[in-house]
């Protein structure tokens, strides 16, 4: 079968593959310890499983009326009172979490030919799906002394055109996270162009060491009509499988977007979204969250501090998300465990075939220097696949 030109110029996700090659070798019995999945080790709240059982006993498995308001108002409340954003119902979709919003968000907004500017590093289905709009992804590169951040200056000469600039803090596969002041001052670049905005702020609730989310449509009164804010359940809440997220942004983009996923996947699962309700609106929501955000800073500490303490590892420690992204571009040369290392992608399959050890290369994340390590598994696992990269790399 003839396939098109655009499915050809696509790329499967790199976090998706090596999760799949590490779960292969589980299942013929090989002791790996993974640190591909960007998906919380915590099980979904109690609370938020007892709505959805709830809702399926009574029978919630119908498709979900567009016009249902309940979940899209609880959401309008969430912005309102954690974010600064005042939106209404009819500029939120529910969509099948964060990543599916963001398809759509590139399928009705970009044309072919046109650019969408990327910070890199970043998360690899940003490119993807850009490419998949038919549109031209435009990297902006960043580096570990920059804290992997880019500058007004870096939005103002790459913004002549362009059509959209992706934004994506607490950062994946970084771990970093721009500061409120940092990014006003991205605003104020923005709002001297004609730029949309894809603000990515799906980890807004997994911040460290004091850190501070910013919802960037929040920080000026002109960037709500020209901002799109997507976030979800899947990293919050521990709700990957749920596949729920949502996208806020101005009504008649909000209604493009309706109108794509009525020709594409119509809403999302019913008894789903009840445990999405909950979840936003149940007393107990804080106290879950805060605990796994705890654990995961704990985490997050000790990884980096670990990977520091190698030689020929260079690591900032993550102030957001749960990955540590250490540039490990000194062993660049070496034999490790048999296999030549050249770049990030035969660094990771030195760590693989050499120490059972699963983690990402930073090649797709658009920063061969360095590979991508979750914390998001418990630290039992974190010290036990860091002796092994320690003793691979000795």
């Amino acid at each position: 079968m003839q396939l098109s030109e655009r499915i050809q110029s696509v790329a499967a996700s790199a976090t998706i593959a090596i999760t799949a090659r590490a779960a292969r070798l589980k299942a013929e019995g090989v002791d790996v310890v993974s640190f591909g999945a960007g998906e919380p080790d915590f099980d979904t709240p109690q609370y938020i499983k007892d709505a959805a059982q709830k809702a399926l006993a009574a029978g919630d498995t119908k498709y979900t009326p567009r016009s249902a308001g309940a979940l899209k108002q609880a959401i309008v409340r969430k912005l309102a009172e954690e974010n600064g954003l005042q939106v209404a119902a009819d500029q939120v979709a529910i969509t099948f979490g964060a990543k599916h919003g963001l398809y759509a968000a590139c399928q009705v907004v970009l044309d072919p030919g046109e650019k969408c500017l990327i910070p890199a590093p970043y998360w690899v289905s940003y490119s993807e799906q850009v490419k998949l709009a038919g549109a031209e992804p435009v990297l902006l590169p960043t580096s570990q002394e920059a804290e992997f951040k880019i500058t007004p200056r870096q939005v103002l000469d790459a913004a002549d055109g362009a059509k959209v600039l992706m934004l994506n803090s607490p950062s994946n596969p970084t771990g970093v996270t721009y500061t409120r002041a940092e990014l006003a001052a991205i605003a104020e670049a923005v709002l001297r162009t004609d730029l949309i905005v894809f603000s990515d702020e799906i980890y807004e609730k997994l911040v460290y060491g004091g850190t501070e989310a910013t919802c960037f449509a929040a920080l000026d009164p002109r960037l709500p009509e020209r901002t799109a804010t997507f976030n979800g359940l899947s990293k919050t809440f521990s709700m990957t499988g749920w596949r729920l997220g949502w996208v806020a942004g101005p009504k008649d983009f909000i209604a493009a977007i309706g109108r794509q996923m009525s020709h594409e996947t119509t809403d999302p699962v019913s008894f789903a979204e009840a445990g999405a309700l909950a979840a936003y609106t149940s007393p107990q929501a804080a106290e879950t969250v805060e605990a796994m955000r705890r654990e995961f800073e704990r985490r997050g500490l000790h990884m980096a501090g670990r990977l520091n303490a190698m030689d020929g590892v260079r690591c900032l420690v993550p102030t957001g998300a749960f990955y540590c992204f250490p540039d490990v571009s000194a062993h660049y040369g070496r034999t490790l465990a048999g296999t030549e290392v050249t770049d990030s992608l035969s660094f990771a399959r030195a760590c693989l075939e050499g120490a059972n050890v699963a983690l990402v290369p930073g090649e797709p994340f658009g920063e061969d220097k360095c590979v991508r390590l979750s914390f998001a598994t418990g630290m039992e696992q974190i010290d036990k696949g860091l002796d092994r990269i320690e003793k691979l790399l000795g």
